[in-house]
């Protein structure tokens, strides 16, 4: 094979195990705690760790926090057994429970939009599970053995003992322990795991051989897609068979330099194609479709990951992005900003709308009123002519705090 098809396939195999890779590392860190809570937002597999306020600003387990919702999320391993999720009414309380396969897929979201917010019990089956369940209990199949689940629920410092009431009404109880309150379920740590390097910086760290060999390992255990197909076929070019042991120093020399060479050119393509992500409109990147189930769109889902792994459907949230002003200038810290809503111009939804602001790797910015993002739920303030401006910069407006970001 010659070097410039290997590096193609390279860069294109990277691209398409990144996510795989990722949730894996996360997965680890964030379930290397002996109690749920230990850690924010960490806990043991097999249980629910709810998040009881917005982060802190020094969090960096996850990129793009959100400062709308609180979390309540759950690593579960069905390779054994089932496990039967159950959530209360919540009423006219929005909340959202996606259901993300190793791949980073959505394959299911009970929530206010899908089900109505009404009690239920889901039984989450791995693959290839044969059984009878209980009355009452509605089966969902899942791709892969390992899941992770992200519940949010709508929530302000105001509306805090509400959420926190409806999280403690959540529960996760394996099937054969069913029916009956779930056990307290405690995890182990294991001090080989990095607690502390964000997973995102973990995974840009491996080296060719170390991430094409721990991607073919957890190939085996999480099948692809059955789209997958082609792609799977450019990566047997190269020796990379899903479940097979992959040594990049006993490969072709020219695969190897080729694949030496892919890593970082891939980390770039992934990272520059969020410049590009979604539609561009009036100087925002606006994702309305294809996210959240991916097909074969791996750049998208590559660098959706990248800056927001556990992204929601389109259905469910909508989230613009800026990283340039109305000059076309990206944004920068030197400068203030406004960004003005007319009277007849607020965002449209049915739930909340808010703006919050990130650093370059999608992290929350620590500030004097620990604030990170401003929306429909603060104290703001309008103009005479009902318009509203939010001033983005770095030392406090003369204005006054209300609007300030």
């Amino acid at each position: 094979m010659d070097e410039r098809t290997a590096l193609a396939i390279g860069i294109e195999g990277y691209t398409y195990l990144y996510p795989l890779v990722l949730m894996d590392v996360t997965r680890l860190q964030a379930t290397n705690v002996v109690n749920p809570g230990d850690l924010p937002a960490r806990g043991p597999a097999g249980t629910f760790t709810h998040v009881r306020e917005f982060p802190a600003g020094d969090f960096r387990d996850v990129v793009r926090p959100n400062f709308d919702t609180l979390y309540s999320t759950a690593w579960l391993d069905l390779a054994r057994e089932p496990y039967v999720v159950s959530v209360p009414e919540a009423g006219d309380h929005y909340y959202l429970l996606p259901m993300y396969d190793m791949w980073t897929d959505i394959f299911a979201c009970p929530g206010s939009r899908t089900t109505g917010g009404v009690a239920a019990h889901y039984a989450l089956c791995g693959p290839g599970w044969r059984g009878t369940l209980p009355d009452g209990v509605e089966r969902i199949d899942a791709p892969t053995p390992w899941i992770w689940m992200i519940g949010r629920t709508k929530a302000s410092p105001a509306t805090y003992d509400r959420v926190r009431a409806f999280q403690d009404a959540m529960s996760i109880t394996p099937l054969s322990e069913r029916p009956g309150a779930p056990a307290p379920v405690t995890g182990a740590i294991d001090p080989a795991i990095d607690a502390t390097t964000p997973p995102l910086r973990q995974v840009f760290a491996l080296d060719a051989g170390d991430f094409f060999a721990y991607a073919a390992r957890l190939a085996a255990i999480h099948p692809p897609h059955v789209n997958d197909v082609p792609v799977l076929q450019r990566l047997a070019r190269i020796g990379f068979t899903p479940g097979e042991p992959f040594d990049l120093a006993a490969a072709d020399p020219t695969v190897r330099a080729a694949l030496q060479a892919a890593v970082p050119a891939a980390q770039k393509r992934i990272t520059d194609f969020q410049q590009r992500l979604g539609v561009a409109a009036n100087g925002w990147r606006m994702i309305t479709e294809a996210v959240g189930t991916w097909g074969t769109n791996y750049l998208r889902r590559a660098c959706a990951d990248l800056i927001g792994l556990g992204v929601n459907l389109p259905e469910d949230a909508v989230y613009p992005l800026a990283y340039v002003d109305g000059d076309g200038n990206p944004l920068t810290g030197d400068n203030a900003y406004v960004l003005r809503f007319p009277a007849d111009g607020l965002p449209p939804c049915d739930a909340f709308w808010s703006l919050t602001l990130y650093d370059a790797e999608g992290f929350q910015v620590p500030n004097p009123l620990d604030r990170f993002a401003i929306g429909d739920r603060d104290a703001l303030r309008h103009e005479e002519d009902g318009s509203l401006e939010i001033r983005v910069q770095a030392g406090a407006p003369a204005e006054g705090t209300s609007n300030w970001l």
